[in-house]
């Protein structure tokens, strides 16, 4: 197969209602120079987190993506496991949908999106925006573990020394898309020791 008839690298992001949507649009910022088609599905409650903690438009957050769904679109291309994906980044991840993906009961098309990624034993990484766990909470998320989910909450490792809430954002956008190998320049490397 020649170059030209590759399909691109494709990796599908969702953002969910949990707080830290700005996760999900420093993602989709990060991903725009690297070599990758993003296809974003936002759920409703994701809108409005949106609203309460940024001044962006969920219309400004669907043009950073190459491609954008509607929640309700569950025949879209990401609904099934013959589109070939890197996998799919949950960023954040709400307790809902995860409970979802566990069950492998979806109500949308990115809970949809993340079951066929499983399904496919492709990667699918949920940055949980949830604390205090309760045991159900952390069942279910053992039970995506066993599936094949990376479980990342978005914890910042501080020995970047990081200077701005922007800093702190960016290593750990930066870090899950490690996890895929793609390199975003964004990650300040441990080396061992300080500087």
């Amino acid at each position: 197969m020649s170059e030209a008839e590759r399909p691109p690298r494709r990796l599908i992001v969702g953002i969910s209602g949990a707080s830290g949507v700005i996760y999900g649009v420093r993602l989709l910022e990060a991903l725009r120079p690297l070599p990758v088609e993003t296809h974003l599905v936002m759920t409703k409650a994701a809108e409005m987190t949106l609203a309460y903690e940024t001044d962006l438009k969920p219309a400004q957050v669907r043009t950073l993506a190459d491609v954008a769904y509607a929640p309700g679109d569950v025949g879209a291309a990401i609904a099934s496991g013959s589109f070939l994906t890197l996998g799919m980044v949950v960023a954040p991840c709400s307790i809902r949908s995860m409970s979802e993906m566990a069950t492998g009961v979806t109500s949308n098309l990115l809970t949809r999106a993340a079951d066929v990624v499983l399904k496919e034993r492709r990667r699918l990484v949920l940055m949980v925006r949830e604390t205090p766990l309760h045991s159900g909470h952390l069942r279910n998320l053992l039970a995506l573990a066993d599936l094949g989910a990376v479980i990342a909450p978005p914890v910042p490792g501080f020995y970047a020394r990081p200077a701005t809430v922007e800093d702190l954002v960016d290593h750990t956008v930066g870090r899950v898309l490690d996890l895929f190998d793609l390199d975003s320049g964004r990650v300040r490397r441990w080396t061992g020791g300080p500087d």
